[in-house]
């Protein structure tokens, strides 16, 4: 696929799975899938400076439609050079549309077949999403990725709640293409992807794809994963659409990301994943070793003078930050403590990446799963 400023190839094929490597180019760069995408989520990943994320090894990242629609707002962000700018990002952005919140703000939104009608987290004001809007607010906004306003089901398991969310998405993203096309769309530098639903029913899942596919997009996301099913759901949701997603286009899990998700879902064929996993781990004291997840908060830690992992290249590594330092910033609540384990967070997920790049380009995941995914275990049993 290439159009405009942009082109995703795929370039080799593991001979074992469905797993691929390739590029995804946008105006504002490259990024070698698969790939990691940190949040930030209010044009800000939590500790992190835009300089400090490229130097970490992100290559895109992601904002958040509704939270920066309630400040500072995207007419402001645009009086100041849209949100590369404003948040002195050179790489590709990906803006979430605000469907997510339509689930995570059940108590605070009303639902309707025109849109979504929320209470402001800030100040308690009405705020008014329909599709025409978000896409309107992320052409403001200006990221190299808009995703569809969607209707992401707080039920993945209630088919009858599931059926009405997929097909109202599906009547959702007609508007949303409609109206990215009227306002140059892809002529002005930014794709639209659409975003298959259908819970845990792989019928539904299925006619997802099939109506999502219909329109001829740039790219395409599997979401309402990570909702409140078990894992062997999300699987089988993966399964069920991945297959059916054009071969040619970038394939986006939404808000999946431990390491074994990772795993799980390369093998079936996805590209690019999003998760607060790294960062959110990195506030509450947690750190992804070679040796396992390492809860720095444990009095174990307090005299040891190694550093978090030996084999790691971050700077709270390499500069030698001990153990028994880490913990002290974490017990003092000292915020140096959150900025240096999200740093070592973020280098370790995408260090986790580019091995699994290598792996399918010499075809040769299994090696790579087995070598990560007991370190990735172990951090799971000790995660928040």
């Amino acid at each position: 696929m290439q159009r405009y400023g942009f082109a995703f190839e795929v370039g080799h094929r593991s001979s074992t799975s469905r797993a691929r490597s390739g590029c995804f180019r946008t105006p504002h760069g490259a990024v070698q899938t698969p790939a990691f995408m940190p949040v930030g989520t209010k044009a800000t990943v939590k500790g992190v400076t835009s300089r400090e994320l490229a130097e970490l090894g992100t290559t895109m990242l992601l904002g958040n439609t509704y939270h920066l629609h309630l400040r500072p707002g995207e007419e402001l962000i645009a009086e100041l050079g849209g949100l590369h700018r404003f948040m002195r990002w050179d790489g590709p952005i990906l803006t979430d549309s605000g469907g997510y919140q339509v689930f995570s703000l059940e108590d605070l939104r009303k639902l309707d077949d025109d849109g979504a009608t929320f209470r402001s987290v800030v100040d308690g004001a009405t705020i008014r999403f329909t599709p025409e809007r978000v896409i309107e607010i992320e052409a403001r906004l200006g990221a190299d990725v808009a995703m569809a306003f969607d209707h992401c089901p707080s039920r993945p398991s209630d088919r009858g709640a599931v059926e009405l969310a997929t097909e109202r998405t599906h009547r959702w993203l007609e508007r949303c293409v409609r109206r990215h096309r009227e306002l140059g769309g892809e002529e002005r530098g930014q794709a639209l992807f659409g975003i298959v639903q259908g819970g845990a029913f792989a019928d539904l899942r299925e006619r997802s794809v099939d109506a999502v596919c219909s329109h001829d997009l740039v790219g395409y996301a599997i979401g309402g994963v990570s909702v409140g099913e078990s894992r062997e759901e999300v699987v089988a949701a993966i399964e069920a659409a991945c297959p059916r997603l054009p071969a040619d286009r970038p394939r986006y899990l939404m808000g999946v990301g431990t390491p074994r998700d990772f795993f799980d879902a390369i093998e079936r064929g996805i590209d690019l994943f999003d998760c607060v996993t790294p960062t959110r781990h990195g506030r509450t004291a947690q750190a992804f070793t070679s040796e396992g997840a390492l809860n720095l908060r444990n009095a174990k830690f307090a005299r040891d003078p190694r550093p978090l992992d030996p084999r790691c290249d971050c700077p709270t590594c390499v500069h030698g930050y001990s153990r028994a330092y880490l913990r002290h910033l974490v017990k003092s609540e000292e915020m140096l403590g959150a900025i240096l384990l999200t740093h070592h967070n973020i280098r370790w997920f995408h260090r986790l990446m580019a091995e699994i790049r290598s792996g399918i380009e010499r075809d040769e995941l299994q090696r790579v799963r087995a070598s990560w995914l007991p370190q990735a275990e172990s951090a799971a049993a000790e995660s928040p």
